[in-house]
């Protein structure tokens, strides 16, 4: 009809019924009456020429009452301007792209179904003072954790023998959550600079979120955060499995740690393979209100399978462990009958393992909860968020909305909280008095560490019995002490006890077993001393056969008599505590006495009498 060109009036009347103007979304203007009137009468008899009938749609009756040329004066103005009512939206016309989040095809960008189109940056949720204040609550909570895992994995390194398998998984979990805050803290240095896209007003694009690898600082990011993300969770699984093995089927420290190669391959091998599994499907998203890159922020498929679906499972395997493991602790705590010190130790121990797996479980099981919460209601934020800003971007609003809801910033914030502080529990697990003092030895240096090694060695040092056999009388006999007695069993205790304050934790094994052989040598040299009647410590044999005198031997006394100075001035530059005058008078008066009783037995005792006194003199300290 119309290249028939049958009515003048007939291209505006249909202009105006399937293309009317258009000056306000959801505001459609309709032609007048007389206009449809009109061209109906010019076109009537050509239509009925070819057995065409005038279509339903456009009845003039439909059309507003009026006698004015197309396009009125009144379809001109604003709605404000204006009594008419507008149109409402008849149909769902799904989610147009607005032409400012149009993305080049090639970087296979999508959003909300659609392709070749990105989020807006910054964040569609929030103003941009609710996003600062965001980024900086998470750069603070960012530094206390990276904090707190530096200090447990230095902590290691100051003793690596100290962390033993099954608590040695706590040290790589705090390695994993150490990474991870340090992506979150450079997330706050570089603000949006890499979770976005900068925006390009000539191409009338606005600025957008960055998806997939072909931004590489924005790569980067995802893999070390995600990957050390799922490497803590599993070293969480790992570290339940020793617990598991130590308590249910009693292995050793050595059985668990030769399984370490399984671990390792467990721990970083699963996280690695979803790793790569997200590069090749490149599912890599910009996080605009921390500033990293991760996954699932947009793609609720990606945040199932990829974040719920291995946190879940890591829960589930770690809690069942962990509780067989705690039960079978506590089985053995009240069927095997234990000394009362070794029921505390084990009951502390318990209690320990509870403490830190609660403090694990809460915050992994917080950010659980955040992840289901934003899978439920992702659909229904961004829904709201088309209609609110369909006029704005010029595009069809939602058709029918039946709910609108819009996401909290609390929600955000507590989903970031708990994603790094769980990695501070592990600094509850090392801190002790024992990690103070290995910090301590370790800022006074190097120097000051090796001579408090070297004084608690002297401490322990074992007497040099000969020596102190032929002694001279007037000579004091000086032995390191810190005030405790010398009498029996109490001088090992005491001994005992400066050995634990004065040989720093973290000695190397060659120092550690020097220490240990010379606590032994003590052991025994205090078991063997007896007290006699006269109030004197004699000691029972010797155990070096170069000590003992052989028959017939005086002249050696005199030889070795010569000798008895130099060794005592040796001794004498040793002695430093006030014990030490004590010692001399009780050592002055035993060996007067030793040297007088040696002399006469050697003058009026015959034979084999001369070996008994050598052998009662040599004993005698």
């Amino acid at each position: 009809m119309v290249n028939l060109q049958c009515s003048p009036e007939l291209r505006m009347f249909l202009c105006a019924l399937y293309a009317p103007v258009c000056t306000e979304y959801g505001r459609m203007t309709l032609p007048c009456r007389r206009l449809c009137l009109q061209a109906k009468s010019d076109c009537y008899k050509l239509m009925d020429m070819f057995g065409v009938s005038w279509p339903q749609e456009m009845d003039c009756n439909r059309f507003p009452d009026c006698d004015e040329s197309y396009p009125r004066p009144v379809d001109l103005l604003s709605s404000s301007e204006t009594t008419e009512s507008p149109v409402s939206v008849q149909r769902d016309y799904g989610f147009w792209c607005p032409r400012e989040l149009k993305i080049d095809p090639e970087l296979g960008y999508s959003f909300m179904g659609v392709r070749d189109c990105s989020p807006p940056c910054p964040n569609m949720y929030f103003t941009r003072e609710e996003l600062a204040f965001a980024r900086y609550f998470i750069g603070v909570v960012s530094i206390v954790c990276l904090s707190a895992t530096l200090f447990t994995f230095l902590t290691f390194l100051i003793d690596v023998s100290r962390f033993r398998y099954p608590e040695r998984p706590i040290i790589f979990y705090a390695v994993c959550y150490m990474m991870v805050s340090l992506v979150f803290f450079l997330g706050f240095l570089l603000e949006d600079k890499v979770s976005c896209n900068a925006a390009s007003p000539g191409r009338f694009r606005a600025s957008t979120v960055t998806q997939g690898s072909h931004n590489k600082a924005c790569t980067l990011l995802f893999m070390v955060l995600y990957f050390f993300t799922m490497a803590g969770s599993v070293w969480w699984v790992i570290l339940t499995i020793t617990w598991f093995l130590a308590a249910v089927p009693k292995w050793g420290s050595e059985a668990i740690e030769k399984k370490a190669l399984l671990f390792h391959a467990c721990a970083w091998g699963i996280p690695g393979v979803l790793t790569v599994s997200l590069l090749a499907m490149n599912k890599i998203e910009g996080d605009s209100i921390s500033g990293v890159c991760f996954v699932g922020m947009y793609n609720l498929t990606a945040l199932r399978w990829f974040l719920l679906a291995p946190l879940g499972l890591d829960v589930v395997v770690g809690v069942a462990l962990l509780l067989a493991g705690i039960a079978a602790l506590n089985r053995v705590r009240m069927e095997i009958p234990l000394e009362k010190e070794n029921q505390e130790k084990l009951v502390k121990f318990m209690i320990r393992i509870a403490v830190f797996s609660v403090l694990y479980l809460v915050p992994l099981l917080a950010v659980l909860g955040c992840y289901l919460y934003e899978n439920s209601y992702r659909a229904i934020w961004e829904t709201t968020w088309v209609q609110e800003k369909c006029r704005d971007y010029h595009i069809p609003c939602p058709y029918q909305v039946e709910r609108t809801s819009r996401p909290d910033l609390v929600l955000f914030l507590i989903k970031y909280l708990m994603m790094l502080i769980v990695g501070i529990p592990s600094v509850f697990w090392v801190g002790s008095k024992k990690t103070c003092f290995e910090w301590a030895s370790f800022f006074h240096g190097k120097r000051r560490k090796d001579r408090m090694v070297n004084e608690s060695r002297q401490v322990l040092q074992e007497p040099d019995f000969a020596q102190l056999l032929l002694r001279d009388p007037n000579t004091p006999i000086v032995r390191k002490s810190r005030g405790t007695s010398t009498q029996g069993t109490s001088t090992h205790a005491s001994s005992t006890h400066l050995a634990m304050l004065d040989e720093p934790p973290s000695a190397s094994t060659s120092r550690a077993g020097s220490v240990r052989s010379a606590r032994s040598k003590m052991s025994s040299y205090h078991g063997s001393l007896h007290r006699s009647r006269d109030g004197r410590y004699t000691a029972s044999s010797f155990r070096a056969a170069d000590d003992r005198l052989p028959y017939g031997s005086m002249p050696r006394l005199n030889d070795q008599s010569q000798s008895r100075q130099c060794s005592t001035n040796r001794l004498d530059s040793l002695s430093r505590h006030g014990s030490t005058q004590r010692l001399e008078s009780q050592s002055r008066h035993s060996s007067i006495r030793d040297l007088s009783s040696v002399t006469q037995a050697v003058l009026g005792v015959p034979g084999n009498g001369i070996h008994r006194v050598l052998e009662e003199d040599g004993a005698t300290a």
